[in-house]
């Protein structure tokens, strides 16, 4: 039996399998508005398993697979016998028996290397504490649509050094761009993720230094699920880190920005910068549903 490909961060792919990932999102993104039918996972059955909430990853998840042909179940935490203390190895043999492949968002990195470990189909990590690949999928997909190849180009991020600027250092190795990383002391990311990236990224403690130039903003909220009882804290050490208007104007004339959602309105990001017309915010969120069916065709061929 051939071992099944999982995806649970982005050094999972080669750089020349993330660009065809990429390219494939993309042209599903065109079959869709042109409403031009692409069932190429005819019968085959996703489970997503959620010990998190949810908007984006389980409408973008189940919308995809629909389109493609497939179907999805939800099964949370609450209500299946993972909740109930099953181990998490007896989990995935049961639930990958039965099915094609499974995606996960939960809170410990190490709760979805086990299930993969498991598990005789392809394992996807829809969100962890320490990395959320699918969103950097959609990420690059909205950079490269609307400013082309990453490769040279400097991005830079705001904020703590959390699970999606982990991905981020991730793909900037993969891809070939520069990421500086602007956060207060104490909310850097892992000196190991970081030190594995080498050269590609910098930490920067000024964001009006971090921003000079880039081409590329992005932040995500201060105090992610888990964390609401230190918000008051969070909020103190990462203000001055906000993307508004005034950090945008240092940045290169084309820069654009970017935020996974849900966003804090007035915190991480400025209401105005939400709301500009020009803002490629709404892409990316859209993005997250064609970049993953890509990676499920990928995952599944």
């Amino acid at each position: 039996m051939n071992m099944p490909r999982h995806f649970l961060t982005l050094n999972d792919l080669s750089r020349d399998e993330l660009l065809a990932v990429l390219a494939r999102a993309s042209e599903l993104k065109q079959l869709q508005l042109a409403g031009v039918p692409h069932a190429s996972l005819a019968g085959k059955v996703m489970a997503m398993i959620f010990a998190k909430a949810s908007t984006r990853t389980r409408v973008s998840f189940e919308a995809g697979m629909t389109q493609l042909g497939g179907s999805a179940m939800f099964l949370s935490s609450s209500t299946t016998q993972m909740g109930r203390g099953e181990p998490i190895e007896d989990t995935a043999r049961v639930i990958s028996s039965m099915v094609d492949i499974v995606m996960i968002r939960t809170f410990a990195h190490d709760d979805v290397h086990t299930f993969a470990a498991n598990s005789s189909v392809p394992v996807i990590n829809a969100l962890t504490d320490d990395y959320h690949p699918c969103q950097l999928l959609a990420d690059m997909q909205t950079w490269f649509e609307h400013r082309g190849d990453m490769r040279g180009k400097t991005a830079c991020w705001l904020g703590d050094g959390n699970n999606m600027c982990h991905s981020y250092i991730n793909a900037a190795k993969l891809l070939g761009f520069n990421l500086r990383i602007a956060c207060p002391e104490g909310y850097e990311p892992s000196p190991a993720i970081v030190a594995a990236a080498g050269d590609a990224v910098t930490i920067e403690p000024d964001p009006k230094i971090a921003v000079a130039g880039a081409h590329l903003l992005v932040t995500d909220v201060w105090a992610s699920m888990g964390q609401e009882a230190e918000a008051n804290e969070r909020h103190s050490a990462l203000e001055a880190y906000q993307l508004n208007r005034e950090l945008l104007d240092l940045a290169d004339d084309e820069a654009i920005y970017l935020h996974c959602l849900p966003a804090h309105r007035g915190e991480e990001i400025t209401a105005d910068l939400m709301d500009d017309p020009n803002s490629v915010i709404w892409d990316e969120a859209e993005n997250r549903l064609h970049a993953q069916k890509a990676l499920v065709e990928f995952l599944l061929s």
